[in-house]
């Protein structure tokens, strides 16, 4: 309420000293009490007066139900409060999410190229331990695969047919 400090307090202490003088100073402080006390005493009685004639009339109980009626939890709004301040780019626990990866054509030919060279190295070593194995190979692997030709494309055709037909 009064927001006085211990040093506000002895200057007004020196002051009352000065003014009243040490002789009447006891008396003066001591009235002061009482007249404090009393005012206090009359603050609590209005109040209390005013408490009672709200319960007389209900205003207690009106206040309540208003209090009740316009609580943002009773009415759910706390939940609409929360979706307010929601980021779709960040998890429930607050940490910044990372956006899906945008795949691009480069990406996905670049996976298919990952693919088609694993595929190659697996059938190169199944025909390299069929040769190991003893069993005669009907088809030894060549030094570079063939693979089929795009759609569209002509094939080239092998190194001892040079078109003669």
């Amino acid at each position: 309420m009064l927001d006085i400090g211990w040093m506000e307090l002895m200057v007004v202490g020196i002051v009352a000293l000065i003014v009243v003088g040490p002789k009447d100073l006891p008396k003066m402080f001591r009235t002061l009490g009482q007249m404090t006390a009393k005012a206090r005493g009359m603050a609590r009685e209005f109040q209390r007066a005013m408490d009672d004639a709200a319960d007389s009339t209900g205003m207690k109980d009106v206040a309540r139900d208003l209090r009740r009626a316009t609580d943002p939890q009773g009415m759910g709004l706390d939940e609409i409060n929360k979706l307010r301040n929601w980021d779709p780019l960040k998890d429930p626990k607050g940490k910044a999410a990372t956006p899906p990866a945008s795949t691009t054509q480069d990406d996905e030919d670049e996976a298919a190229l990952d693919m088609v060279a694993a595929e190659m190295d697996a059938l190169r070593k199944s025909r390299t331990s069929k040769a190991g194995s003893g069993a005669p190979a009907s088809n030894p692997a060549p030094d570079t695969p063939e693979l089929p030709a795009a759609p569209g494309v002509e094939q080239a055709s092998p190194k001892g047919d040079k078109g003669d037909t």
